[in-house]
């Protein structure tokens, strides 16, 4: 059975100066264990009691029981934020699917980049996947108690036996569309998600999967198909490959169809296809209206066509020079790097020069081209030997943890004492790109 969190409480590692937990006197380093007699399991009892305007709060300091009681205006924020749970207290993912990426990590990285976790609270608190096959009957009863919604469903297909399969045969089988069922009778919304897998779950398996889904609309309010990502330390594994060119842009035409039909029955169009997808078939990604509020730009859903209306709405307001000249070198993967040198050229600013670096992916290798699982060794290795001009800049999707290290554990000063130039982190965001491209931007709605 999957580890369970510990009912030890939560630990707070920040409490913000001149907010109400500051003036109740509470710590970093406390360990709150009750709130108004209530005990904590995790930070979600937490916020869930912490909504009242008097907290009774029961809690360890330095191995001794104390108490206190924070006051606050309804509506106020509290001024406190949690440690993340640790990897033991995770609820972990007892699956062996087909397509998981971290059965293909190479050896020796992070313990922490091992951890499969499947944990209901993290898939409410930060949009993590779940598979719902581990959920005990306490579980749920909690997510229907507490409405925890959204959750994000690691779905892969809808037929039994073959969702069995793809997961690799676990010894729990969950039934999944009667565990959605009772979720959505509870109120609770759901975003579901495919991991394509060509010759497994595409053609009428496919159809079958989104069919069903469209069943417990608006539940289910949306279906993200994404392309299995493959990378070359897939020893021992099922043999699996990636849509090709025409079957991407085949999928696409079959997924808008459907988006059609939806949208004319359901009022959505329910169904959506990663940016992966276009840009491998070569087409463009839809205009913005059609992700209706890019509700999975984070699962690479809309993130492309999102990009280039921020881009085109700040790059509307661009000095037209600047002082002193500079040549930058933007870092970004394969796969985004035609996009971005196509909106840089846009940049009519004199005094800056842009050069898109599309950095391979030889760490992973497989079709690993996405930004975020750039590393270190691989950015250092294909800079070295090209001009980089005064400054490199890189998105920061590609550092992990709080000690701002690539997956690799190298960090952005080792590839700065490396090259010899400033190596600057950025927030994938127009506004951030452009302001460190330019200095500064003037301040408008993006």
């Amino acid at each position: 059975m999957p580890a369970r969190l510990s009912a030890e409480g939560v630990v707070v590692a920040q409490v913000r100066p001149r907010t109400p937990a500051a003036r109740a006197g509470l710590l970093a380093g406390d360990r709150l264990v009750a709130i108004n007699g209530v005990p904590i399991r995790d930070s979600i009892d937490f916020h869930f009691g912490a909504a009242e305007e008097r907290l009774s709060i029961e809690l360890e300091r330095h191995g001794r029981a104390e108490a206190l009681t924070i006051h606050r205006q309804e509506g106020r924020d509290l001024g406190v934020e949690l440690l993340p749970p640790r990897p033991a207290e995770i609820s972990t993912c007892a699956n062996k699917c087909v397509f998981c990426f971290i059965h293909q990590l190479p050896r020796g990285m992070r313990k922490s980049l091992y951890v499969k976790d499947d944990d209901y609270r993290l898939s409410f608190l930060h949009g993590n996947y779940i598979t719902l096959t581990d959920l005990e009957e306490p579980e749920l009863r909690r997510i229907e108690e507490q409405r925890l919604s959204p959750l994000y469903v690691s779905v892969h297909a809808t037929d039994p036996e073959l969702r069995h399969a793809l997961l690799g045969k676990p010894r729990v089988k969950g039934d999944l569309l009667p565990r959605m069922g009772r979720l959505a009778r509870a109120g609770i919304r759901m975003h579901a998600q495919i991991v394509l897998c060509p010759g497994w779950n595409d053609g009428a398996h496919l159809a079958r999967s989104v069919r069903d889904l469209s069943a417990l609309y608006p539940a289910v309010a949306t279906v993200a198909v994404v392309p299995v990502g493959l990378t070359r330390y897939r020893e021992r594994l099922p043999r699996l490959s990636t849509p090709s060119p025409e079957e991407a842009k085949d999928l696409v035409t079959t997924i808008e169809a459907w988006q059609r039909e939806y949208r004319g029955r359901l009022g959505s169009r329910l169904v959506f296809a990663a940016d992966e997808l276009y840009l491998h078939g070569g087409l463009e990604p839809p205009p913005a209206r059609d992700y209706e509020g890019f509700p999975l730009v984070e699962d690479g859903v809309g993130l492309v066509r999102r990009f280039a209306e921020g881009f085109r709405r700040a790059s509307g307001h661009l000095p037209r020079e600047v002082r002193p000249s500079r040549a930058v070198s933007v870092v970004t993967g394969e796969m985004f790097a035609p996009r971005l040198a196509a909106l840089l050229a846009q940049v009519e600013v004199a005094g800056v020069t842009t050069s898109v670096v599309p950095v391979a992916n030889t760490f992973f290798g497989g079709n690993i081209a996405v930004a975020g699982l750039l590393t270190g060794q691989d950015i250092l290795a294909q800079l070295s030997g090209r001009p980089q001009g005064d400054l490199v800049l890189l998105p920061d999707v590609t550092l992990r943890d709080e000690a701002n290290v690539f997956l690799d554990d190298l960090t952005p000063a080792d590839l700065e004492q490396a090259l010899g130039v400033p190596v600057r982190p950025v927030a994938p965001t127009p506004r951030a790109l452009l302001k460190a491209l330019l200095g500064s931007l003037p301040v408008v709605s993006c």
